[in-house]
């Protein structure tokens, strides 16, 4: 039977720079990412692909807030610009991935636009803090605060206004039980992108869009968690975990039990802003029934799964 494996890759691994923002930079991104994906499958291995989407729904966002500006054309919902990132991305990384498949391993992937279930009460929605879109400067924020009385901005480091949306914690993934169908037929699933879709309960037995953005690496904890899945893989900029980063006692780490992580943590090894929420987000994946969690560089991955490289946390 095969291992089922969930891939987070970061957004940033397909902008790479503001240099590689074009469709046709994207493009050559993901399929390098496509190869790495495929040389995993050489194992025996069904495979999920999450990923981030936070250079690009900026991108979108700004696209939006000039139309607005120079033509007067409606903003659109951040919603909406995390569903059409998943749509533009979940297609060249499924084209590249169905090309490269069809030559090496006669496979399909697939893209499912993923909602992902919050709570109307988490506490996120009342202090909002997360960033997005352009710096506005405080006549143009007081102005789109009346257009739109829902909105918060904060003005930040003298640089001018930007808005802030809360960052709620996922409680499911609406499409779980398709994208496991998909994965038992053996398709690549790519889902869940940018942290996915945030929506509430309506109180009619269905759904409604939120302006807010989901951690990516929680969302992605969360699908692997509901598919039972075995291995958990996310991708950062090292190949391995260090701990005493960037002191002499540097130190890489290897195949790591929880228990040693989880002290490691504690301790203070990891920044909140960077690599904690990825270690917590493994702890928790594993807690709940995962047998291995991989952390290492997209460039590393077929590597890692074999056992070569890579941060490997299993429980003990």
């Amino acid at each position: 039977m095969k291992e089922l494996v969930v891939v987070a890759i970061g957004g940033n691994s397909i902008i790479k720079d503001n240099n590689s923002q074009s469709i046709e930079a994207q493009e050559k991104a993901v399929q390098e990412v496509a190869h790495h994906i495929s040389d995993m499958l050489e194992g025996n291995y069904n495979i999920v692909l999450t990923h981030g989407n936070g250079p690009q729904v900026g991108l979108d966002l700004r696209r939006a807030e000039i139309a607005h500006e120079t033509e007067g054309l409606p903003l659109t919902p951040l919603a909406n610009c995390v569903a059409d990132t998943q749509g533009g991305i979940g297609y060249l990384v499924q084209q590249a991935l169905t090309n490269v498949l069809a030559k090496r391993h006669n496979r399909q992937a697939i893209t499912v636009v993923t909602q992902v279930e919050v709570d109307k009460n988490d506490p996120n929605f009342s202090a909002p803090t997360k960033p997005i879109g352009a710096f506005f400067t405080e006549q143009q924020a007081q102005q789109l605060q009346q257009e739109n009385p829902n909105w918060h901005f904060v003005e930040d480091s003298g640089r001018g206004y930007r808005r802030v949306v809360a960052s709620p914690e996922p409680k499911r993934v609406i499409e779980s039980q398709a994208i496991r169908t998909l994965t038992e037929h053996n398709y690549v699933v790519v889902a869940a992108g940018g942290g996915g879709i945030p929506v509430i309960d309506n109180g009619n037995g269905g759904y409604k869009s939120v302006d807010a953005v989901i951690d990516k690496d929680l969302s992605t904890t969360l699908l692997a968690k509901e598919l039972n899945a075995d291995i958990l893989i996310i991708t950062t900029g090292v190949e391995k975990v260090c701990i005493h980063f960037g002191k002499p006692e540097q130190k890489a780490l290897g195949e790591t039990s929880t228990s040693d992580m989880q002290r490691y943590m504690e301790e203070g090894h990891f920044p909140a802003g960077s690599m904690l929420p990825k270690i917590e987000a493994s702890l928790s994946f594993i807690a709940n029934g995962g047998k291995r969690v991989i952390i290492t560089t997209p460039e590393k991955l077929p590597e890692a799964l074999r056992g070569e490289t890579g941060t490997h946390i299993v429980q003990g």
